[in-house]
């Protein structure tokens, strides 16, 4: 089956759009029971509009770009409604966001920051929701191999030094879970409910090198999954999902081009930091094991010191068991004398 690939903004709105895919999509990722999923989509678009038929529509792009314009980007937010085992229900607020290279991880902080704002009805009171970040990476981790993890917190007692098995729905609502895939490292492996939902996913089997269609060449053992497909499959086939597929594509390469020399000065001035600070680290423990050494010698010089107090304390007592001795030895002489002259007497 033909599928559009959903790395693409337009593609993965369009999937998710559908309420069974978005619940299949956060249930899969986040191992839980989702019930109810509400849209929040959140879109930052250029400045103005124009018509999706004009021919100029890409030129209009790039004049925007140039005049430094919003550069257009997809968000979704969900309020998931989610079964627990114990049979409760509860809304956790889910962020999903895409990424294409690193520059863009940049703008999700300033994303988390407004996600803290939002308040949802439950049970009829305001509250605010805690917040679990699903990110969908375009490029890999260096130091993470799997195609996807979750980054979970836990309670830890600081001052009997163990894990908390308890929540606190105020810390829960303070900090947040977050799940990352990373498309380019998703392989062939087609096992589990996981598989399934990111070998959608999968950076292969390409039509073309506009990398827009592809093949999906497992078979659709869930329901789930073949409406997933029959979405993708629309979207890669109708003309006028394929325009602004292109016309995203497009965008995207001329922010590439503007901003390519940007990041590379960006990552590099990160690199040179990280240098200074490593050659701080250097000069900090060359310091540390000059102090050491000295700490070491004033060790030894108290040592010796010590040895020499306790020789000179031996030698007093030397000398004045020597004082003894001659005194003694005096009173001998003196006794001897004194019995001598008797004697003559």
């Amino acid at each position: 089956m033909i599928i559009a690939n959903p790395i693409y903004d337009t593609v993965f709105k369009r999937m998710m759009e559908n309420e069974r895919v978005a619940k299949f999509f956060i249930g899969t990722l986040l191992d839980e029971q989702i019930t109810k999923v509400e849209v929040k989509p959140q879109e930052y678009t250029y400045k103005g509009e124009f018509e999706e038929n004009d021919p100029k529509a890409n030129e209009i792009i790039a004049e925007r770009i140039q005049k430094r314009y919003n550069i257009w980007v997809y968000r979704l937010d969900f309020i998931a409604t989610i079964k627990t085992a114990t049979g409760e229900y509860k809304k956790v607020l889910i962020e999903i966001q895409k990424a294409k290279n690193q520059i863009d991880l940049m703008r999700f902080r300033r994303y988390l920051g407004e996600q803290y704002k939002k308040e949802d009805k439950v049970n009829h009171e305001n509250n605010a929701l805690p917040i679990t970040t699903i990110y969908i990476l375009g490029f890999n981790l260096p130091e993470i191999q799997t195609a996807c993890i979750k980054v979970e917190r836990n309670y830890k007692d600081l001052v009997n030094s163990k894990i908390i098995d308890k929540k606190s729905d105020f810390v829960e609502k303070l900090t947040h879970d977050s799940f990352i895939v990373q498309v380019n490292r998703i392989t062939n492996r087609y096992q589990t409910k996981l598989d399934q939902l990111l070998s959608v996913f999968e950076q292969n089997n390409f039509l073309d090198d506009n990398k827009i269609t592809k093949q999906f060449q497992h078979p659709t053992v869930s329901e789930d999954v073949k409406i997933m497909t029959d979405i993708l499959h629309y979207t890669g086939i109708n003309p006028e999902d394929r325009k602004r597929i292109e016309i995203e594509q497009e965008a995207w390469r001329t922010v590439n081009a503007m901003f390519e020399d940007k990041e590379r000065e960006l990552l590099q001035r990160i690199k040179d930091k990280e240098k200074i600070l490593e050659e701080k680290d250097k000069v900090l423990e060359k310091k540390d094991k000059i102090l050491e050494e000295k700490d070491k010698v004033l060790e030894e010089k108290d040592k010796v010191l010590e040895e020499k107090d306790k020789v000179l304390e031996e030698k007093d007592k030397v000398l004045e068991e020597k004082d003894k001795v001659l005194e003694e030895k005096d009173k001998l002489i003196k006794k001897l004398l004194s019995q001598i002259n008797k004697k003559k007497q």
